[in-house]
């Protein structure tokens, strides 16, 4: 149980609301912070502006799984108010306060480490990744079936990076008929790309092997898929790209060449809210109940 824990959830999409309910069952405290619009209510849990948040008593924040731009702005899809996390508010905060965020960027590291907070990347953890990649998969699927005129099985699918969600993605369509082959950099990778029964390439050539693409999907959150790549690529193709924003598609270059090309990140809070949601909850609430002797150390 996490009776006596006061947490600030802020901003997010409908994933936070599996999270709100976790932890309101598990008897914590919770200020919501940018959920004006949001209809439903939570017993435990009180709408809030960040302006009236007493932070000095929040032993933990959440943020949505994008965490903040490069401006310190939360996204709040259940608000149209600008929320900012600042690094005057982490100062506010208890010692023993951790905040929790899917992934981070220069901004939040910067406040977090000028503030000497405690930052958890939720999905640096294999565990969350890998359940994740689950809804990951299934909407890449969605997006490939959607924006086809043809069959995923006998198509030529090329996956760049076997990550997490690369390796689920890669073997998803392997199931489904697909010629896959998968780039990658590193040996151990390429050998496990082999032992899939898939055909592996090196990144380093990526443009001679991305000729005969139909569909091409792109894991890897850096400018891999160029100007050079998209001008080799055949004219009916569709670029899928899930890295996080901005992702690694030169989009404008693809719409000049009259290539399909979508940015499709937090693709699991778009398909499968409720049940990437409920993934989340379950480890942000083991591991607030880890920290319980932490805050009790600290008089709370």
């Amino acid at each position: 149980m996490l009776t006596g824990m006061q947490i600030a959830v802020i901003g997010g999409d409908a994933r936070q609301l599996e999270i709100i309910r976790k932890l309101t069952e598990l008897d914590a405290k919770l200020a919501l912070i940018g959920f004006e619009q949001l209809d439903h209510a939570f017993t435990g849990a009180v709408k809030e502006k960040i302006s009236e948040v007493d932070f000095s008593n929040i032993d933990a924040i959440i943020l949505p799984v994008a965490g903040t731009n490069l401006e310190g702005q939360v996204e709040t899809i259940f608000s149209n108010e600008k929320v900012v996390l600042t690094e005057d508010i982490l100062s506010k905060t208890p010692e023993h306060c951790t905040i929790y965020s899917g992934i981070s960027n220069s901004y939040l590291n910067g406040i977090v480490e000028q503030t000497s907070k405690k930052l958890v990347q939720l999905f640096s953890r294999d565990d969350v990744a890998i359940y994740n990649s689950i809804p990951t998969v299934e909407g890449t699927l969605m997006m490939a079936i959607q924006h086809t005129d043809f069959t995923i099985h006998g198509s030529n699918v090329t996956v760049l990076g076997l990550g997490r969600c690369g390796m689920s993605i890669a073997r998803a369509f392997h199931a489904l008929g697909a010629k896959v082959k998968v780039g990658a950099r590193k040996s151990e990778h390429l050998a496990r790309i082999t032992e899939m029964a898939l055909t592996p390439f090196q990144l380093s050539n990526i443009e001679k092997e991305v000729s005969g693409t139909d569909i091409l999907i792109n894991t890897i959150p850096l400018p891999i898929v160029n100007a050079a790549v998209i001008a080799k690529l055949p004219a009916h193709t569709i670029v899928i790209d899930i890295a996080s924003k901005p992702g690694g598609t030169d989009f404008r270059y693809a719409e000049k060449r009259g290539i399909k090309a979508l940015l499709a990140p937090s693709l699991p809070g778009i398909v499968a809210p409720k049940t990437a949601g409920q993934i989340l909850a379950d480890v942000l609430s083991q591991l607030l109940s880890e920290t319980e002797p932490d805050r009790k150390g600290n008089g709370k």
